[in-house]
């Protein structure tokens, strides 16, 4: 079996040895990063490989996976004006969680705790409850009241135990972490652990080899707690070094306009999250963070992309979604976000993928 990569913060450098289940930095208790930089394979040799994001195995921290529902590789289909849509709401639990949901599951089979605890607005809880379930694993998800009721029906189909907590999704976040400090527990963060990241960086892999070896112009994502978006980074920053691709795309980073603390520190030039965003309804509860994590590393992966920051109305969210319907794609409202934003024409002549990122059975459609 191959060694586990230690981890370590990119705060103040901090290093966790692997097999811990520390799922944070000791010291600020920020989250970590992975001490993993691979090399991809060429686009020639991945010819003939499992048709799952297992294929990209030289750039994943696990290998040999035992609980893989066939997460990846899902299509990629044009829409107009030189954007395409990548259609990860067909995975296995009908969201782009998937990619992170099985490495972690992966980790907890060899790390081996008494119980597994995530936490998610939704779509992530359903990811590890599924594969929890597939490997055998006790699992407990916290998530906040007002979550979607066939999402919470999912989780429960899968065996995981419900934890509905009062308030927010930040107060949900606050419960999870807590419990998560008991003995023996695997805190399946898809906000605080790394392999999450290094599980959605394959959604840039396969657009690379989809497209034949290069990038679009501009590789939009939503962003709540930023894991696409890191994912994409990483993945970018990976095929770029390797000599795989000549050009770095632009991140163009996707907030609902009614909680969008990363937008707004963008707009003042800010490093960080500036003030307190209050939280707000909105169609696009997936992202509706309103102090996430990993705000410095997000700011700064699209700043050195020359990507920015765009965001939507809960108008522009209904009509998007309609319109995604009307073209045979139903999308729940949340993964509409980035066709809202960029449907409109503001990318111009540039070539652009947007991910849609869960089903609309998931949520039903957005109404007032």
């Amino acid at each position: 079996m191959t060694p586990l990569p230690d981890c370590f913060c990119p705060t103040d450098g901090t290093r966790v040895p692997a097999g811990s289940l520390a799922w944070c930095c000791p010291v600020c208790r920020g989250p970590l990063d992975l001490d993993f930089a691979p090399t991809p394979a060429s686009l020639k040799s991945l010819a003939g490989r499992v048709n799952s994001l297992w294929r990209y195995a030289e750039c994943l921290p696990l290998a040999s996976p035992s609980v893989s529902l066939g997460e990846g590789r899902t299509p990629l289909v044009p829409l107009r004006d030189g954007i395409s849509a990548k259609l990860d709401f067909l995975m296995p639990t009908l969201s782009f969680k998937d990619r992170g949901a099985v490495l972690l599951a992966e980790l907890a089979l060899r790390l081996k705790p008494r119980q597994v605890l995530a936490d998610s607005s939704g779509n992530a809880g359903t990811a590890i409850a599924a594969y929890c379930a597939r490997a055998a694993l006790p699992c407990t998800v916290y998530v906040p009241e007002g979550t979607s009721p066939k999402k919470l029906e999912q989780i429960e189909a899968h065996g995981a135990r419900l934890r509905v907590i009062e308030g927010d999704r930040e107060a949900t976040a606050a419960a999870a972490r807590s419990a998560a400090d008991e003995e023996g527990v695997f805190y399946a963060s898809h906000v605080f652990n790394p392999y999450f990241l290094h599980g959605t960086k394959t959604y840039v892999h396969e657009l690379w080899e989809d497209l034949g070896g290069r990038l679009p112009d501009v590789i939009v994502v939503p962003v709540g707690n930023g894991t696409l978006l890191l994912g994409a980074a990483l993945a970018v920053a990976e095929l770029h070094s390797a000599g795989l691709i000549d050009r770095r795309p632009a991140l163009y980073a996707v907030q609902s306009a009614a909680v969008a603390p990363l937008a707004h520190a963008w707009a003042e030039g800010a490093d960080d999250l500036v003030g307190v965003t209050p939280m707000a309804p909105t169609f696009a509860e997936g992202i509706a963070i309103a102090r996430p994590a990993r705000a410095r590393q997000i700011l700064r992966a699209v700043r050195e992309s020359g990507g920015m920051f765009l965001t939507v109305t809960e108008d522009q969210i209904r009509h998007a979604q309609a319109d995604l319907a009307s073209q045979g794609l139903y999308v729940e409202s949340t993964g509409v976000a980035c066709w809202a934003a960029v449907r409109e024409g503001v990318l111009g002549a540039r070539s652009a993928v947007v991910p849609l990122c869960g089903a609309g059975v998931k949520t039903g459609l957005a109404r007032l």
